[in-house]
């Protein structure tokens, strides 16, 4: 429980840093709450005055009926104009905070590690950085104010409920401390339960994101049904928990309202009877009244606003704990900067294991001279792609050296490593703008002659120019509006045109059609000539010029050579080569 607290304290205090950065406007909208509320708690006071001035004993004080509903108008008026100015601040104050924690959560995320994203769902992700910090800022200025304005409102009536009668106040000693009670008791019972809301639509959006970008695969097995019955488990799940929160958080409000209801009408009985013993006026029993339900009225909202509050502390613990996980290990403060290398690459005696106990690469030793095309195949799961994983420092290695020019990678900036390599993967990625803008993504020196250029070098020029808007042709969310293979060849002259000197294509021509590919391929060795180039590929016809072809098993070499001399050796590699020949 202790655990518990310091926790909530602690994202309490991280969640008051960003009202403290927009501090002049939460000020602002402070002193415009203090006038809004002091404005409203004297129109009560007003109404009392002109009730007893209506039954005096010589008669209607006009004058003085005239004067208090008269300050009752400016009052309402003032109370009215200050709260309309006080909400336009807080939504200032929400816009500028959402601003900020969005920014903070994504430049986060570009700084953690792959292994992060390996282990995490897309959708899950997603949701926090929009529904939860959107519930949280929801909650963050608005309910904030609506406790400074609950307790304004609170102190202020109870003031005034003290002048009028003391008497009458005893019946809220003895229900005061009841709604308190509830408020705290349903606030540690429901804040579980806005976790597991949270939790549980994360999931769900997840699954979605998994769906919708894999519905081609779905509707070819006609695996429909299956995955709408997964769905509505899954969606069945988040409703039931988004009830159960919001069902025992909304017991408080009227159970508070009910215990407000019953003291307001003991306020009423015990009134009637000072009133009749003379004890006190009807203006001023009219007046507590009043101000009985602007005290009890916030201490139901109070209790409202406490179940939004749960909701948003369990919002901002995901938050902040993506906010908080590790970034990239940072370089050593020694690393080197790793500059126009010549592109030799060796792995000296290379172990690795993705889940510690289970290790992917054995003892791997292998070299690449400049220049030099090696291609890497073998069986799936034989620890191609980990390699290039290492060789990225996406993941580093358990044991043994990775260097470039004799460099240890792990001993270079992760920067200037990366920056050395150009790569085409076989899951293309494009983002939303033009031809141009996509081709010359990683080079911002690219000319547009460049451009063309590299297009032409990868036979996707004529398709360019075939469009109405040429390479100005605006591509939507990863390139939808093209084929496959048209954006696995622009990928490729993306790559083509970086001024990198290694260059790293796994499964590069997998959606390319083979008369495409025979064309690409001569294009590939002459623009990769003065580039150290590694190639992962399962279709062999494609490595056959390669200057080395290494053949992994189990993330260990065994054969290596040319395409000849493995041909010759009649091994793995031939089998795999004449297999595919066959087919």
């Amino acid at each position: 429980m202790t655990e518990r607290k310091k926790n909530r304290k602690g994202i309490i205090l991280r969640l008051l840093k960003y009202l403290f950065i927009n501090k002049w406007l939460m000020i602002t909208a402070l002193l415009l709450t203090v006038i809004s509320n002091y404005a409203n708690l004297l129109v009560p006071r007003y109404s009392g005055t002109a009730i007893d001035a209506i039954s005096a004993e010589g008669g209607v004080n006009f004058p003085l009926v005239y004067q208090s509903c008269m300050r009752m108008l400016a009052m309402v008026i003032v109370s009215a104009v200050f709260g309309y100015i006080t909400q336009l601040v807080l939504i200032r104050i929400s816009a500028r905070i959402t601003s900020q924690m969005r920014k903070e959560v994504f430049d986060h995320l570009l700084t953690l590690p792959v292994s992060f994203f390996d282990k995490h769902q897309a959708g899950d992700i997603i949701s926090r950085i929009s529904y939860d910090i959107n519930t949280i800022n929801t909650s963050l200025s608005g309910d904030l104010i609506m406790i400074l304005t609950t307790a304004i409102t609170v102190f202020g009536s109870l003031i005034m409920m003290i002048r009028i009668s003391p008497v009458l106040c005893i019946i809220f000693v003895f229900t005061t401390p009841i709604i308190i009670f509830i408020t705290r008791h349903r606030a540690r019972k429901v804040r579980p339960l806005f976790s597991r809301r949270s939790r549980l639509l994360g999931e769900l959006n997840g699954f979605t994101e998994e769906m919708l970008s894999g519905h081609k695969t779905i509707k070819a097995y006609g695996q429909e049904e299956m995955v709408i019955g997964r769905f509505a488990d899954r969606n069945k799940e988040a409703v039931d928990a988004y009830f159960e929160a919001e069902y025992q958080g909304s017991i408080v409000g009227p159970t508070v309202q009910f215990v407000n209801n019953f003291s307001l009408a003991m306020v009423s009985g015990l009134g009637a009877f000072l009133f009749l013993n003379r004890r006190i006026s009807i203006g001023n029993v009219s007046s507590f009244i009043l101000y009985s339900r602007r005290f009890s009225g916030p201490i139901s909202e109070l209790a409202n606003i406490m179940a939004e509050l749960q909701s948003a502390l369990s919002a901002a613990e995901r938050v902040f704990a993506l906010m908080d996980e590790p970034s990239e290990k940072a370089d050593d403060e020694d690393a080197v900067v790793l500059d126009h290398p010549d592109g030799y690459v060796s792995f000296d005696n290379v172990r690795f294991s993705y889940v510690p106990g289970t290790e992917i690469i054995h003892g791997l030793t292998i070299s690449a001279r400049p220049g030099e095309m090696v291609a890497i195949v073998g069986p799936t799961g034989a620890g191609k792609t980990t390699i290039i994983n290492l060789l990225m420092r996406f993941y580093d290695p358990d044991s043994g050296v990775i260097a470039i020019d004799g460099h240890d990678i792990l001993h270079t900036t992760r920067d200037s490593l990366r920056r050395q390599f150009s790569m085409v993967l076989q899951d293309t990625w494009l983002f939303k703008g033009t031809i141009y803008e996509n081709v010359a993504y990683g080079n911002d020196r690219a000319t547009r002659e460049d451009v063309i250029n590299a297009c032409k070098a990868a036979h996707i020029h004529e398709f360019i120019t075939s469009l109405k808007d040429g390479y100005d042709t605006i591509l939507t969310d990863d390139g939808i509006n093209i084929s496959k293979g048209q954006k696995q060849l622009l990928t490729i002259a993306r790559a083509m045109l970086s001024e990198s000197k290694m260059l790293i294509l796994d499964e590069a021509t997998s959606n390319v059609d083979s008369y495409t590919e025979q064309q690409i391929q001569e294009a590939i060795r002459n623009l990769c000539r003065d580039k150290t180039t590694f190639i992962i590929a399962h279709r062999l016809s494609t490595i056959q010029s390669a200057d080395h072809i290494l053949v992994l098993d189990h993330g260990t070499v065994i054969e290596q050579g040319t395409h000849e001399e493995l041909l010759q050796k009649k091994g793995f590699y031939a089998g795999l080569f004449n297999a595919q020949w066959e087919n």
